[in-house]
């Protein structure tokens, strides 16, 4: 399995817009599932001692299914990255990992 994990910063006063773009039925997983069964689902956690601290987990068959998804979808991906910069003050990659 091969995950990749994302924090964010979101704005104050967007955390619901946030929590249903990137929930794990969310339009983020929506696209994602266009991958079929190279995509195994995504965790969105919220920071309980910090307000507007996501991370989110997004599950992978493997780094080569990804890699695909992403040259496949790269406008679609990039369109719904551009609508969703709105909500954040800050996105950091935290990893790419492999079980």
């Amino acid at each position: 399995m091969y995950m990749v994990i994302w924090r964010f910063e979101v704005k104050p006063g967007s955390e619901q817009a946030f929590e249903k773009v990137y929930a794990a039925s969310g339009d983020w997983a929506q696209l994602f599932q266009k991958a079929g069964e190279a995509y195994q689902g995504t965790e969105l956690l919220r920071e309980v001692e910090q307000p507007g601290i996501y991370v989110t987990i997004d599950r992978w068959q493997s780094h080569k299914a990804y890699e695909e998804f992403l040259k496949q979808t790269v406008n679609e991906y990039k369109e719904l990255d551009d609508r969703c910069e709105v909500l954040t003050i800050s996105e950091t990659k935290i990893g790419d990992l492999e079980l």
